[in-house]
Order: structure tokens, then C-alpha cells, then sequence
């Protein structure tokens, strides 16, 4: 992979915003994957918010499937898959809960209708009738109606602090190449090929 560079997370932003280029819809989905303290996974998309030397931050309603496996175990993978450009990156880290800060002004970016939605989801619980979700909806748009709508107590980020990330890209007869990056207990990045 002549066109890897030495830090991951450059690279990464490279890869990244090669993907923003062609990929036809959500380049920044991500599979998500948690674990329960016992070791019982689960994975799902989601969508990848910001990333920096610091981690890569999603948000999410905190008493989510997801956020109650990361209470349990502050673990987590994240796996990114663009077909346009024949890439993959996989992460892997330890997760902390972001700033209230953060919290508060990404969500005061989002468009109204997704933070109504933040308010009206009991997100991961059993939905018995969608027009219960529905009439929540109207609910909450008339409550906050002419106002503006604050984060909810229980809607947060999370950060996922990588100490592995691995750049996958594939090649004729799955003969693909594959680039490891690991952090040592210096912290400093150590880098391997791998087989396919």
C-alpha cells in the first residue's frame, strides 16, 4: 500500500475523504459492535460524527442497546465499508462518554426535525404501534414549538480512543492487502502488513 502514511489517523482522513467524494449515499456510516460484560456482541450502523487523534464520535440516546452494553463494557469496533473506492478500515478502542459541551453543541446543529426525533424515540424499546411513535412526534414538536429544542438529559456522544486501526484494501483473486496499525505501550503507532 504505497499510499499509506505513517500516522492512521491521516490516513484515515485521506481514505475518508476520498469515500465523501464517491460514495453515492452516508459515507460516514459505520458498523458499530459492543459487547455485554459477558462477551455477548452486537453490532449496528451508525453514523461516524467527528474524528481527530482523539477518537471517532458517534451520539446516540443513552439508554440504548448500545449505550447500556458500553456501561457494561467501554469496549467497542468500529468497521467502515466503501465499496466506490474498494476500502475498508477497521478500529478497535476503549469508550468514554464526550463533554456535556460537546454534546450540547453537536446536537444544537442538528436539523429540527432529528432533534424532535432524539426526544420522541425510546430508542431500543418495544414499539407496540407506530402511530404511538407518531403521536410522540406531534407531541414534542407542539411542546417545543417556537422554541428552541434542548439536548435531552438522556441523549449523549460517545469517543472511541483507537489503539488499533487496520486499512483493508481489496485486490484481484482476494489476494487484498492489509496494513495494521497498533499502539505500542509507549503510545506510539507500530505498523505491519498482514496476509489476506
Amino acid at each position: 500500500m504505497s499510499d499509506l502514511t505513517i500516522d492512521p489517523i491521516v490516513q484515515f482522513g485521506d481514505w475518508f475523504k476520498d469515500a465523501k467524494s464517491k460514495e453515492t449515499k452516508n459515507p460516514e456510516a459505520m458498523t458499530l459492535a459492543t459487547s455485554t460484560s459477558d462477551g455477548r456482541p452486537s453490532a449496528r450502523m451508525v453514523l461516524l460524527k467527528e474524528f481527530s487523534a482523539d477518537g471517532f464520535i458517534f451520539y446516540t440516546n443513552l439508554n440504548s442497546n448500545k449505550a447500556l452494553e458500553l456501561s457494561e463494557n467501554p469496549q467497542a469496533a468500529l468497521c467502515f465499508y466503501w465499496r466506490s473506492t474498494s476500502r475498508q478500515v477497521r478500529i478497535e478502542g476503549p469508550v468514554i462518554r464526550v463533554s456535556e459541551e460537546r454534546a450540547d453543541t453537536y446536537f444544537a446543529s442538528r436539523s429540527r426535525g432529528s432533534k424532535i426525533g432524539a426526544w420522541a424515540s425510546d430508542q431500543s424499546r418495544t414499539l407496540v404501534n407506530r402511530n404511538l411513535l407518531d403521536q410522540r412526534v406531534k407531541d414534542y414538536e407542539s411542546k417545543f414549538l417556537g422554541e428552541e429544542i434542548p439536548r435531552p438529559t438522556f441523549w449523549s456522544g460517545y469517543q472511541l480512543k483507537p489503539n488499533l486501526i487496520e486499512f483493508w484494501t481489496e485486490r484481484d483473486n482476494r489476494i487484498h492487502e492489509r496494513q495494521l496499525f497498533k499502539l505500542d505501550e509507549s503510545s506510539v503507532w507500530q505498523v505491519s502488513s498482514l496476509y489476506p
